[in-house]
């Protein structure tokens, strides 16, 4: 990856952002330092950084305006990384506010466009940092995940998106929303791209207690082995209701050309997956009600001006400074907690949690990979969904299962529909397989390269 003729330069990249940003809307910062800080295989490789992951002495948002000024003291362990190796960050992307929204329509500071049609979203909660590789201002970059928020706006932008094993990569600097599933991911246009970021990236850190002490192997010298003999496991119950039939179409193919290559095609059963969006949303609310505690105008942040006395000031604060969508998690999740209706929902919830990863588990004996599509839709219009909540958290019906079993998942580009919108496949893989599902992705798109591109583009 440090061929200069890999990617563009950080100058071109920077220039770049500055130029389509007004259009797109995908960057809150952008920077002009375009001399690397260290040594390394992505020396001079521009990447993009998703705004709920700290940069040192530069604004760290997370797209909301209570953290609107917010620098911190400290470099996410992501970024020190990959600064070391030699990239260039070349500023912090757009999100849905603390990264609650799968369209990016929830931040403060307005909605990222999609580059393939600005009238619709990018995906959320990552959709600045989809936009940015999807319309070409950078080869690659970071974005967190949750219960989607890297795979599916991926699959919206016709970009590569990963999420690695929970421990995989540091969460140190990683701004908490759910800390049971919150995860650094990484975006790039090709398998290579995404497997030179992880190789630099993952790994233990000691400031982070749930990374895993598991040797990292060189994610781009995985590429490229044969899948001959892989067996593709296929959920085909979850191919039902709520599922375009131009993406299923798309995922069909997709798994033809795979079978042409070698792999074989297996039905497996994921008799609890449909039950993961509901258990998503009351852990994920649950541990968000405890997390955005914090931000209550006293130590950082925002705060409310004329109050008179301190519950005033926490109340004025918290109102003032959470979007509607922080506000409806963050009650969601203080109702499953409260007192009478913890066991009904947070513990049973727990439970079915355990049952979902014995799922995976148990297929996964059966099969080497599973596939499904990324997202039951191509990219929506903007405000679409925007007064349906509960429509709006059904785009993650396909992801969200996967952040609750910790495994590692991929979205690979698998065509266009007639419309002329990028469709995702999803790869799912058991613990610390990131390696064979870039394999095995990196063999489909050199195969069956997407027609089609972003019509706004660097």
């Amino acid at each position: 990856m440090n061929d200069n003729n890999r990617h563009p330069d950080a100058k071109s990249a920077i220039d770049a952002a500055n130029r389509l940003n007004p259009e797109l809307n995908a960057f809150l910062s952008v920077y002009d330092e375009v001399a690397p800080k260290g040594e390394g295989p992505l020396k001079g490789m521009p990447i993009a950084v998703k705004d709920n992951i700290c940069t040192k002495g530069r604004r760290t948002t997370c797209g909301s305006r209570i953290l609107g000024d917010f620098e911190p003291q400290y470099d996410a362990t992501a970024v020190e990384r990959l600064e070391n190796a030699g990239a260039v960050i070349i500023g912090k992307t757009n999100m849905d506010e603390f990264a609650m929204g799968s369209s990016n329509e929830n931040s403060a500071f307005g909605p990222v466009k999609n580059p393939w049609d600005v009238e619709r979203v990018p995906g959320g909660s990552s959709g600045g940092s989809a936009a940015a590789v999807a319309s070409g201002i950078v080869r690659a970059a970071l974005g967190s995940e949750t219960g989607g928020s890297v795979r599916q706006p991926a699959s919206f932008c016709g970009v590569f998106g990963l999420k690695p094993t929970y421990g995989r990569i540091s969460r140190y600097g990683l701004v908490a929303f759910a800390s049971s599933l919150d995860q650094i991911g990484v975006f790039g246009r090709s398998a290579e791209d995404i497997a030179a970021v992880l190789t630099t990236i993952a790994g233990r850190d000691e400031n982070d207690a749930t990374s895993a002490d598991v040797e990292v192997p060189d994610y781009v010298f995985a590429l490229g082995k044969p899948i001959e003999g892989k067996r593709i496991g296929v959920p085909r119950a979850l191919f039902g209701e709520g599922l375009d039939s131009d993406v299923q179409s798309s995922v069909e193919t997709a798994l033809d050309g795979l079978k042409s290559k070698g792999a074989e095609i297996v039905d497996i059963e994921l008799p609890y997956s449909k039950y993961a969006i509901a258990v998503y949303y009351i852990i994920a609310t649950a541990e968000a009600s405890s997390n955005l505690a914090r931000y209550d105008g006293v130590r950082y942040g925002f705060r409310a001006e004329d109050a008179h006395e301190l519950r005033e000031m926490y109340f004025k604060t918290r109102k003032e400074g959470f979007g509607p969508e922080v506000k409806r998690r963050i009650m969601l999740g203080t109702y499953v907690l409260s007192s009478g209706y913890y066991d009904a929902y947070y513990a049973k919830a727990q439970k079915v949690r355990t049952l979902l990863k014995k799922d995976f588990s148990t297929a996964f004996q059966d099969c080497d990979v599973i596939a499904t599509p990324t997202s039951p839709t191509t990219a929506f219009r903007l405000g679409e969904k925007s007064d349906d909540p509960l429509a709006m958290y059904l785009s993650d019906i396909y992801t969200a299962s996967a952040n609750l079993a910790g495994i590692p998942g991929l979205s690979v580009p698998c065509g266009t529909t007639d419309d002329g919108l990028p469709v995702g496949l999803q790869l799912l893989g058991p613990n610390w397989s990131e390696d064979l599902l870039l394999n095995i992705a990196s063999v489909y798109e050199k195969a069956f390269p997407v027609e089609g591109e972003p019509g706004i583009k660097a």
